[in-house]
């Protein structure tokens, strides 16, 4: 076990606005010039919302690289399935812009109807960079 897989955490954001049986709802803000939230891990299907314009990257564990970046105009939806036979790998995000940005997570609390995970999908409200294109 690498020795920061213990500050880990499963909240993939850093306040949590609502939560019931079926659905969890976070907020994640991120200042500029590199505010970054650290290393967590999804183990949920969600949707994550972009209400304002931001750039933020992403970088997982083991990872030198920041090797994803979401481009977001306002109102940029993800969907991503992370399935039900492993949570998704561990990463961290940072700000990549210099103004404050905040998104939102909404984790669907159901088992997931899928066994593995699936690519992610979007709107045409943004754009991710380093899934292979």
């Amino acid at each position: 076990m690498q020795s920061n897989e213990e500050h880990i955490t499963s909240a993939p954001g850093d306040r949590l606005l609502f939560e019931n049986d079926r659905v969890r709802v976070w907020q994640m803000t991120l200042t500029g010039d590199g505010g970054m939230y650290d290393f967590h891990q999804h183990h949920h299907d969600h949707v994550v919302i972009w209400p304002d314009a931001g750039t933020a990257q992403a970088q997982q564990l083991g990872d030198q690289d920041w090797g994803l970046t979401q481009q977001a105009d306002p109102g940029f939806v993800l969907y991503k399935t992370v399935g039900s036979e492993a949570p998704l790998t561990p990463h961290r995000i940072r700000n990549a812009g210099p103004d404050t940005v905040t998104h939102y997570i909404v984790e669907l609390l159901d088992p997931s109807p899928s066994a593995g995970e699936k690519d992610w999908q979007w709107n045409d409200n943004g754009r991710i960079l380093g899934l292979g294109e």
